[in-house]
């Protein structure tokens, strides 16, 4: 063969040389900010409802415990929205099922903003909940189909983005609106989150569908056209295509645009493999998913946002227009870091960003339990507790941002196989909710059995356990195919299993190992 050829197949293969690093791919960066908008709505919930709760409580003389139950409860009703979520999404698409979330949050927020009682409120938050659940489930589902695996960490943690996006919008809302008489400020707070989820669902219809979930209901010519576009050259679109149809049941020879899918690729008998008869791999992805987000909830992180108003209030700032302003500071430190996170996911990778996010937890909630405990034994002020108590908070807020918070989507979205995805990774939302419910309705009460100090004590234990766990039991993912993850479960071991080659790239697909190989046979 001549010299020229040998060039020209090499300029063909080159695109799947590991330590070659591709141009971000604009169109998949698109798809995932408007799929991981639905995020924002969770967010703001949480952000403006810290603030929200101190003018509820004067308004509608409700006790400790209501405004708990209030600010928790949405946790638990966005089960039913994320149970329901997996069959959906499954049934109608991802991307009407995001439109779909929004709406029904659009119309639980206005709900909430017209609330004239108590009750009234609780059956906005009931409905608002439901939206929430379908959008924690969808957003990260979807962005990890659409990605290329070269950019799909940063892409997928973009949902934890708009979280922290919507927690610092709430909290500028409650800032803006406090000045508001006490009946209208509140209801404006929460009001105002309707117009979010009228920009998301109008911005969602640019989107296209899933390019697994179109081959999942057999429309090969659609996937094959959304994967072009999202893939970082042909040829990577043409092996994403291979492994979709691959994990569908859909032979590799099969050219037509459509073609008949069986019917266990749509979703049948999914929980029974999940839960009921896993193999080693799925059993190891099940509890790797839910561990990640029960660990998340766990150490605190909804106690932190939800009621820093009330720590910076023990931590002896009494002013509320103060308190709003310093919860501005942790919403603005949350977002910030991120963002940082968001570029280091896919250079450093899941489990070191992991581990050095929840080692810096672990410390900073230790060191946020003894300020605020020497500050509620101490009869006199003490500025140095008082500014280590602030510190804390926002250290705590950074660390957890920087790799607890986005990786747990990113990574539960991404380690189950196809045909599990949607039900696994609502499965996962459940516990993350479920512990989070918990966390937030509980924290009032807990401080006062057991002093805000000891509340904090108890997170950094549960934190610590944290570590141990993602130590023990999560391998690293980056840089894998969505297709070829399985490979990567199974036995637990406390270094991860995946393979790392020059400049800490992954091994290159199977696919792509066949076509270097050629053309080292052609150099030959």
């Amino acid at each position: 063969m001549t010299e020229g050829k040998v060039v020209e197949a090499h300029k063909t293969l080159g695109d799947f040389d590991p330590p070659k690093k591709p141009k971000r791919n604009k169109y998949a960066f698109g798809c995932a900010m408007l799929a991981s908008m639905t995020s924002i709505l969770l967010g703001y919930d949480i952000g403006v409802m810290s603030g929200a709760a101190l003018y509820i409580k004067k308004d509608l003389g409700v006790s400790d415990v209501q405004i708990e139950i209030l600010m928790g409860i949405i946790n638990l009703y966005s089960l039913i929205g994320s149970c329901l979520a997996g069959r959906t999404s499954d049934w109608i698409g991802r991307r009407y099922t995001i439109v779909f979330a929004g709406v029904i949050f659009f119309v639980g927020a206005l709900l909430m903003g017209f609330s004239p009682n108590y009750s009234f409120l609780m059956f906005g938050r009931f409905v608002a909940g439901i939206g929430i659940g379908y959008a924690l489930m969808i957003a990260p589902v979807y962005t990890a189909e659409v990605s290329p695996a070269s950019s799909r960490g940063f892409l997928t943690s973009f949902p934890e983005v708009f979280i922290n996006g919507g927690i610092l919008l709430g909290y500028i809302s409650n800032y803006a609106f406090s000045k508001m008489t006490l009946k209208l400020g509140w209801r404006m707070m929460l009001g105002v989150g309707a117009i979010p989820s009228v920009i998301l669902t109008v911005g969602v219809l640019a989107m296209p569908e899933s390019p697994r979930w179109l081959v999942m209901r057999g429309r090969l010519g659609e996937a094959t056209k959304v994967l072009n576009k999202t893939s970082d050259t042909k040829e990577e679109a043409q092996l994403r295509l291979a492994d979709i149809k691959e994990a569908a049941g859909i032979p590799e020879s099969c050219n037509e645009d459509v073609v008949e899918v069986a019917k266990q690729s749509t979703g049948e008998g999914v929980w029974k493999e999940l839960f009921l008869y896993p193999t080693p791999a799925i059993r190891h992805i099940l509890i790797a998913a839910l561990g990640i987000h029960f660990f998340q909830q766990a150490s605190g992180v909804d106690a932190v946002v939800l009621y820093s108003p009330r720590i910076f209030e023990k931590a002896g700032i009494t002013d509320d227009t103060h308190k709003l302003l310093a919860t501005v500071a942790v919403g603005f430190v949350k977002t910030m870091f991120i963002l940082v996170a968001t570029f280091m996911l896919d250079r450093v990778g899941r489990r070191p960003l992991l581990l050095s996010s929840v080692g810096g937890m672990v410390l900073s909630l230790l060191t946020l339990a003894i300020s605020l405990t020497v500050i509620d034994h101490s009869e006199r002020k003490l500025m140095w507790a008082i500014g280590l108590s602030i510190s804390m908070v926002l250290a705590y807020v950074a660390t957890f941002s920087i790799g607890a918070g986005p990786i747990t989507w990113v990574y539960s979205s991404e380690i189950f196989p196809l045909r599990l995805r949607a039900q696994g990774a609502a499965a996962g939302v459940v516990v993350n909710r479920t512990t989070s419910g918990v966390i937030s309705m509980t924290f009032l009460s807990l401080t006062k059995a057991i002093t805000i100090g000891g509340a904090f004590f108890l997170y950094f234990g549960i934190a610590t356990v944290g570590w141990l766990f993602f130590y023990l039991v999560l391998p690293e993912t980056r840089g894998r195919t969505l297709e070829d993850m399985e490979g990567s479960f199974g036995t637990f071991r406390a270094k991860s299993n995946t393979y790392k080659g020059e400049n800490g790239n992954a091994p290159p697909h199977h696919h792509q190992q066949q076509q270097l190989q050629l053309g080292t046979n052609l150099q030959t």
